[in-house]
């Protein structure tokens, strides 16, 4: 892509607004604690302080709308804290140039490694060090800075206990990321009976997983119908699969293949039902005919071997998500629900619990995901290494200028830069348009109508109220509320306003232009990367399909774990890689050995070698089964050629797949001599033979479709 059209699609992309759910409730909640802290200022410390404790206030309140699975009390504490000693740090080291400059490139850079802890961490601490820029000009002494710094803590804690007192949606977010992974996989089995290989994106159950992460404290205090439904959830996924797979023996056409796609649309049904019941905490409300298309008895009568044993499966995974989906419930609700899961069948399946660690614990994390960062290459350290020179040359321009409000550029830089080039331009567009309109309009108001600091701090209060409103739908749209927001709250605390349009424009403008040009000099492009995360992928499939071969080798309930762990890395892979393709299709870079046809060919491959892996686990024997003689072998040979295979496609050459195909032939062969020794007298092999033997073929197939692949 060239430099003009990249400019064109990310200004496009920053500039778009979007139509989303808005949260009155929680924006009018944000804005009451502003509000309360900006009265309670205003009556004892007066306007200046006002600003200050209000700017902690409106900060923190930012940090409670991130998407995190932290409570948000915590969050809205940190982002106070943080900035109120950031607040008085900064002040101290202000009358000394050098000493503050050297102070704003540690803290920014910082700020630009806690990416490595997560987007999270990243924008409240990068917000915290620009919003510090500004309140370190408001104090006149060391004490006042004290006082600001107290009262922006007071913002933080003001914010905290508001969510703590008044509680909206109490687990919401854990709530939509549950619902979200039952939702995709209600639409998985609908599409399953149109396309039986349909690929399935394992993001909404990544951010269910995620969410469901606690600490022992959170594990009693969660509600009950968040106990259990992810892991079931997880179990569904290859037994729909399984079951709609024409490999596993059912034709494509005929009363088999009509009444799988019977059971596919009860599951979606189902699962939808479930959705809808954790997302609004109300009892399950399930469709008569679903649960009725579960019961019949002609599953029975019409299925055989491996698709019989999936409907069952599938029935038993269900009861189970409905079960867990009633949560405490009433006992008439609870009764009703247990019914309706007998009468599909199942049991109830033990809840999982994911634990997270608890705050304290945290940093130490948190330290060492910073400090793997730090070496060449790291995309997050040419992070920290950009903001912090940017924010140093910002603020030095800013002073050299012959303007006010120098801090704008800094500001404007470090709110705007992002580890990778599409946000970090688009943001640079939209946070120019948004603060020229919304500067623009605040200061016509100030012009036309002369509030008083009263009036400018209820101007101030509405704006917020509309940036919490607005946030999520567009990045311009937010950056006009705020432009908005400080020019009122500067006019509150005596600020000139005279030239307020002309010199926060340009130095917003100057600002963006920094945070663009240090990308094109020093940047982070994903595009040469993506062999690497190719590569990666490849070698998680492999060693996934390989634990799962495995299992059928030596059946096992310890080997459960390798498959579960195996899993998660190929879906952290496999959206790492989807991630980067999404990145690199912006970015002005040759795509430097890897087309865009290859790119498409070799996910197909990975994509469709993953699946087949996971239908082999929808069929793992049970611990104690008799083991399938040669499987290991075959496990050894999967695992072994996609590591050599992946490190050939880092060194951009084309992996070979002898090993496998070597290993498939022997095992094939050790199979048809065990069957010609047994005649008609012996014992069957056992059970999970037939699979292995179909689905290891599958895999040589997909593992072959992606040396193609790659030379196309």
């Amino acid at each position: 892509m060239s430099w003009l059209r990249a400019l064109k699609e990310t200004a496009r992309s920053g500039l778009k607004i979007e139509r989303r759910r808005l949260e009155p409730l929680i924006a009018l909640r944000g804005a009451a604690g502003l509000a309360l802290v900006i009265g309670v200022s205003l009556a004892l410390f007066g306007p200046v302080v006002a600003a200050s404790s209000a700017f902690g206030a409106f900060q923190a309140a930012i940090a409670t709308f991130q998407r995190s699975w932290r409570p948000r009390p915590v969050l809205a504490l940190i982002s106070g804290v943080s900035l109120g000693l950031s607040t008085f740090v900064g002040y101290v080291a202000g009358p000394h140039l050098l000493l503050f400059v050297f102070l704003l490139v540690i803290w920014t850079f910082l700020a630009g490694l806690a990416w490595a802890a997560g987007p999270t961490g990243g924008i409240i601490a990068a917000s915290n060090v620009a919003i510090m820029l500004v309140t370190i000009t408001l104090p006149t002494s060391a004490a006042q800075a004290a006082l600001h710094g107290a009262m922006i803590m007071f913002g933080g804690v003001v914010q905290a206990a508001l969510i703590v007192l008044f509680p909206i949606r109490r687990w919401g977010a854990q709530r939509d990321a549950l619902a979200d992974a039952l939702a995709a996989e209600a639409d998985y089995a609908r599409r399953l009976r149109h396309d039986p290989v349909a690929h399935f994106d394992p993001v909404p159950l990544m951010l269910a997983r995620r969410a469901a992460a606690v600490t022992a404290r959170e594990a009693r205090r969660r509600p009950a119908e968040l106990h259990g439904s992810r892991g079931v959830a997880e179990r569904i996924r290859p037994v729909l699969a399984s079951l709609a797979d024409p490999a596993m023996g059912v034709p494509a056409d005929g009363p088999e293949r009509d009444r799988v796609r019977e059971l596919l649309a009860a599951a979606g049904s189902l699962l939808d039902a479930a959705a809808r019941a954790i997302r609004k905490g109300d009892p399950v409300k399930l469709p008569a005919p679903a649960a009725a298309a579960l019961r019949t008895p002609d599953t029975g009568a019409l299925l055989t071997g491996p698709s019989l044993r999936a409907a069952d499966r599938l029935a038993a995974l269900l009861s189970d998500v409905i079960e867990a989906a009633e949560g405490d419930g009433t006992k008439e609700e609870r009764a009703g629900a247990e019914e309706a899961a007998d009468a599909i069948k199942g049991s109830r399946l033990p809840a999982e619990h994911h634990r997270r660690p608890t705050l304290p614990r945290l940093v130490p994390v948190i330290l060492r995901s910073m400090r793997r960062e730090v070496h060449h290459g790291s995309p997050i350290l040419r992070h920290a290494v950009r903001l912090a020179t940017v924010a140093a040359v910002g603020y030095l321009l800013g002073r050299l200028l012959p303007l006010g409000h120098g801090y704008w550029a800094p500001m404007t830089a470090v709110m705007v830069m992002r580890p990778e080039f599409s946000q970090t331009y688009s943001r640079a567009v939209a946070r120019f348009g948004g603060t020229l309109i919304g500067v623009f309009l605040a200061s016509a108001i100030v012009e036309a109508a002369h509030p008083g600091t009263g009036l400018s701090a209820v101007f101030a209060v509405v704006c917020a109220l509309l940036m919490y409103l607005l946030m999520r739908t567009g990045y311009a749209v937010s950056q006009a509320c705020v432009g908005a927001y400080v020019v009122f709250l500067l006019g509150m605390a005596g600020d000139d306003l005279s030239q307020t349009v002309f010199e926060r424009a340009l130095l917003t403008l100057a600002g963006g232009l920094l945070a663009m040009i240090s990308y094109a000099v020093y940047p982070a492009w994903e595009t040469p990367r993506l062999r690497t995360r190719l590569g990666d992928w490849l070698k998680a499939d492999g060693r996934y399909a390989a634990a799962v071969v495995d299992q059928y080798a030596d059946p096992a309930e310890r080997g459960a774990d390798d498959v579960r762990h195996s899993l998660l890395a190929t879906r952290e892979a496999r959206v790492a890689w989807q991630e980067a393709v999404a990145t690199a299709q912006h970015e002005p870079v040759r795509h430097r050995g890897l087309s865009h046809a290859a790119a498409d060919a070799t996910q197909h491959a990975l994509a469709q070698l993953g699946r087949v892996a996971m239908l082999l686990e929808a069929h793992i024997p049970r611990s104690g089964a008799t083991p399938v003689p040669g499987a290991a072998a075959l496990a050894e040979a999967l695992r072994r050629a996609t590591d050599r295979g992946a490190k050939a496609v880092r060194e951009r050459r084309v992996p070979d797949w002898t090993p496998v195909r070597e290993a498939l032939e022997r095992f094939e062969a050790e199979c048809r001599a065990r069957e010609e020794e047994a005649g008609d007298d012996e014992a069957p092999a056992p059970a999970g033979t037939a699979l292995v033997r179909t689905n290891a073929r599958l895999l040589l197939d997909t593992l072959e479709d992606f040396s193609q692949g790659l030379t196309s």
